[in-house]
């Protein structure tokens, strides 16, 4: 497993309390002494006791095993300061920027250099839904942008699978990457870094309440926006969908709302497929919907999905304006 000194000093100093993401962000660039750290944290922790410099490698240590203990589960550990630590797309406020990550596959496919488009969306699409999606994850890849989902159930699987066919994909995890979640997809983990892909997460250890859980799925959702150029949600019920078509046996507001809401504040171009014909009555378009009624909505046929590609491939990234899919190859 690769790792630097620098990157467990990072995840070390996150484990203090008070410790959080704009805190490293503010006082630490990366490869500072351990003393500079120490030093720093007894100024700005909230632990009721004096951290000595070996109670900071005792820490360390502790975290170094649990890591060691991964394996071939997880290739390495990149952290600010270290030099293929990948930079995030947007604008992002310092406590929701990425600090480190654990990897498993090609960190490369993260640079900033490289064209990655996101393609989200809900649990259960229906047979329409995933043949429409198929159809534009296929246009992405064969123009030789890599794809990132969150290996969750539906269309996120769908796009990794078809991204499968020929291209590449990212997969943002929730968990650590020796217990991969959903653990019913870890055969499609194992086959994304097979056909070089890569798989991430922040978190090296399980969760320990379902509040934790439910903060995770949010960080997952935070990088899947971070880490694109332009984000596509395929269909999704909105946050009221339940309530306004009386359903009450399952929960139906999804993971990607909050994707789509990242890449708002981050500024990064969000898209959604729909079409007004045949989708105006389906409540797994509520999202799409309901974006779609946000200002500087452009509506995509297959030749502006081309010119959007184009300028990622430019890296013009001036455009921030949402794109709706109406009738057309994606229909």
């Amino acid at each position: 497993m690769k790792y630097t000194d620098n990157a467990i000093n990072i995840i070390t100093a996150k484990t203090y309390k008070g410790i959080g993401r704009a805190w490293i962000v503010k006082n630490l660039k990366g490869n500072e002494s351990t003393d500079t750290i120490v030093s720093l944290l007894n100024g700005n922790s909230k632990e009721d006791y004096l951290i000595t410099l070996d109670d900071f490698e005792y820490e360390k240590n502790k975290i170094i095993n649990q890591i060691e203990a991964f394996g071939e589960s997880c290739d390495g550990i990149v952290a600010i300061g270290d030099k293929s630590f990948p930079k995030y797309r947007g604008n992002v406020k310092e406590s929701e920027r990425p600090i480190f990550l654990f990897y498993k596959g090609d960190i490369n496919l993260l640079d900033i250099e490289n064209h990655n488009i996101t393609v989200i969306g809900l649990l259960n699409p229906d047979e329409a839904i995933e043949i429409r999606e198929k159809k534009i994850v296929a246009e992405i890849v064969n123009k030789g942008v890599a794809i990132v989902s969150g290996l969750a159930f539906g269309c996120d699987s769908i796009a990794h699978r078809q991204a499968l066919i020929g291209g590449k994909t990212i997969a943002v995890l929730p968990s650590p990457l020796n217990s991969i979640m959903p653990a019913k997809n870890k055969s499609l983990a194992f086959e994304i870094v097979e056909d070089g892909g890569l798989l991430i997460t922040e978190y090296y250890d399980e969760h320990k309440s379902a509040m934790d859980l439910s903060s995770r799925y949010k960080d997952r959702d935070r990088l899947q926006a971070l880490f694109c150029d332009t984000i596509i949600l395929a269909a999704s019920y909105a946050q009221d969908s339940a309530t306004r078509w009386k359903i009450t046996d399952q929960k139906l507001d999804s993971g990607a709302r909050l994707a789509m809401g990242f890449a708002k504040e981050y500024n990064i171009p969000r898209a959604v497929m729909y079409d007004q014909n045949i989708d105006l009555n389906n409540p797994m378009f509520d999202l799409n919907r309901q974006l779609i009624s946000e200002q500087n909505v452009t509506i995509l046929t297959q030749k502006n999905l081309q010119e959007i590609i184009d300028k990622i491939k430019t890296k013009d990234k001036r455009s921030n304006s949402n794109i709706a899919y109406q009738k057309d190859l994606f229909s």
